[in-house]
């Protein structure tokens, strides 16, 4: 009989990390790089939505259409440019923000990373509708997607210090709070 996994936090009641929200805001005002948002997320639970999609319906007695068939399915953000992203979000506050109707599925960051490569994703956008975007793409994504999960010391952090330094091309993207669309209107700026 297939067993259903346990949460990788059975009492998570969904706000976003403490210091994860700190990391993003100070990212945000300037006051922070990209180094200190990747080494917050490194250790941080993220949550990553699934939604139903219709795969079939009919049409009821009363002559509505209806559903008969549904998937759970991870949806792909689009950018204009044609890359595809995987959504993530801190919390589910940030979730409801971008769709009220998504499903969140914890996951640890590297997971996340590893998972939009797997996909063929250039990205993971954290909290995509705010209330701080973060593009992680490029070398970070990679760096990310390359560690185990750190603890947040100095000797565990060290992979994701050495992975971030081999990557030099690591591009970063700030969205303004109000743009809503992926990827089409960041300021990047490159480490």
């Amino acid at each position: 009989m297939p067993s259903i996994p346990q949460p990788l936090v059975p009492d998570d009641d969904g706000s976003a990390d403490a210091s994860v929200a700190a990391a993003l805001s100070a990212f945000a005002a300037g006051t922070a790089d990209a180094a200190v948002v990747a080494s917050a997320l490194s250790t941080a639970r993220l949550l990553v939505p699934v939604v139903a999609l219709l795969t079939e319906s009919e049409v009821g007695e009363h002559g509505l259409q209806q559903e008969k068939e549904s998937e759970m399915a991870l949806p792909v953000l689009v950018g204009a440019d044609g890359r595809k992203a995987v959504p993530a979000f801190t919390g589910t506050e940030s979730l409801k923000l971008w769709r009220a109707d998504a499903r969140p599925i914890q996951a640890l960051t590297p997971q996340v990373c590893r998972a939009a490569l797997g996909e063929g994703a250039a990205a993971v956008m954290v909290d995509v509708a705010g209330p701080v975007a973060f593009a992680i793409e490029g070398g970070m994504l990679h760096a990310l997607a390359s560690i185990g999960r750190v603890t947040g010391d100095d000797d565990t952090l060290q992979p994701l210090l050495n992975a971030l330094s081999e990557h030099a091309e690591v591009t970063v993207a700030r969205v303004p709070a109000q743009r809503r669309g992926f990827l089409r209107h960041l300021r990047r700026r490159t480490r």
